[in-house]
């Protein structure tokens, strides 16, 4: 992605709808968000093991504190990642733009050589998934914090997909890439695998699959094709585990094991929905008939018709309003019944092969260049790829 300097500094912006290749830089706003490296360095006490707090395939994430006693997250990034400097920068002036509550906001960048760091506004409490999976931890999140952070996580992706200036599809859309601030105030994180598209590109096709399988709709696991609609799935797959307390590569039905969003529909249908319930929830007054509708629009969204799914302005209204009639859900997508851990992160070259039966079959590459390496912890790493 090479974007072009700025002549002449009065020249008039490009209108909202301007393809992203052919937008100018601000230098001077670029510049306002560099950071010297060896403040950095010294926040970070020298990138020392005491201040990581996570590493993954694109780098390492540190704690940091400024000397205004600010504290920061910084992604340090390998290396390798073949970028130019004026792209990388362009990439950290498109991020840093995106402004909402329910965002991680990111306060600016440093190059020194080889080096290219990215700092981040610090959440004290980590990530959604050390709550709700947590066995001790959940009882902290009662069903109204949960549910202002269902709704706290819709509100980011509607602007995402809606109201930023360029729609984006975040592509990896799960509950460690939700991070909570001291308010337990979601912020929506790690867009280094998002897809940029003008406002009016709703989809597109890619062979390069990115993401975590047991998230990811199955026109994207299968065939390439992501829209909006991968993300309201994977929203959607979040908010019953959120509800269940379960992750979605099992549910725990007596003596058996099954698959979240198979048994979560099974018991919508057989009436049954309280069985999934974490018991945790299950204490408070009045909130069974919302936590039953938070199922219920979960399933929406899981389905496996890519339009019967909603939007995520949809899915903000349903939440939001309790007048609203929700429509009957269809079927969810069964795809993780196969072999392949839904838990695996996946950043991977995607090809297709031609099986017996004639129908095109995906073939999953077992490559480990670059292009397979995966945030293989809690903490969000992100690659800033041009397109």
């Amino acid at each position: 992605m090479r974007l072009k300097k700025k002549k002449n500094r009065h020249m008039a912006p490009p209108p909202p709808s301007e393809d992203l290749q052919t937008e100018t830089m601000d230098i001077g706003t670029v510049e306002s968000l560099h950071y010297d490296f060896n403040t950095i360095k010294a926040a970070t006490n020298d990138f020392s093991e005491e201040n990581k707090l996570g590493r993954g395939g694109f780098g390492t994430v540190y704690k940091g504190m400024l000397r205004d006693g600010n504290q920061i997250a910084v992604k340090r990034l390998a290396r390798d990642s073949g970028q130019g400097d004026l792209e990388f920068k362009n990439e950290v002036l498109l991020v840093a733009k995106l402004q909402h509550r329910n965002l991680v906001r990111l306060l600016g960048f440093s190059i020194e050589a080889s080096e290219r760091l990215l700092i981040y506004e610090y959440m004290p409490n980590a990530s959604l998934d050390q709550f709700i999976f947590d066995p001790t931890k959940r009882t902290i999140l009662d069903w109204e914090k949960r549910y202002n952070i269902i709704k706290g996580i819709a509100k980011g992706l509607l602007y995402l997909h809606e109201d930023s200036r360029l729609r984006i599809i975040h592509r990896d859309m799960k509950a460690s890439n939700v991070l909570l601030d001291a308010q337990m105030t979601p912020k929506i994180a790690d867009f280094g695998m998002a897809r940029l598209f003008k406002t009016e590109e709703t989809q597109g096709d890619t062979s390069r699959i990115v993401g975590t399988y047991g998230y990811m709709a199955p026109e994207y696991a299968m065939h390439g094709q992501f829209s909006v609609k991968s993300d309201v799935f994977s929203y959607g797959v979040l908010l019953l585990e959120m509800v269940t307390g379960q992750k979605n590569q099992c549910f725990q039905n007596g003596d058996s094991i099954e698959d979240l969003l198979s048994f979560a529909w099974k018991s919508w249908k057989n009436g049954t929905t309280t069985d999934i319930i974490d018991p945790t929830l299950k204490t408070g007054s009045g909130s069974l008939r919302d936590i039953i509708r938070s199922i219920h629009i979960g399933l929406l969204c899981v389905q496996e018709n890519v339009v019967a799914r909603p939007t995520m302005a949809s899915v903000v209204l349903m939440l939001n309003s309790f007048s609203i009639t929700l429509p009957v859900p269809t079927e969810p997508a069964f795809f993780m019944r196969s072999n392949i851990d839904p838990e695996m992160p996946l950043l991977q070259e995607y090809t297709s092969s031609t099986g017996s039966s004639g129908v095109e079959k995906p073939k999953i590459s077992k490559s480990r260049s670059r292009s397979s390496q995966y945030s293989v912890n809690d903490v969000s790493i992100s690659d800033f790829v041009p397109r």
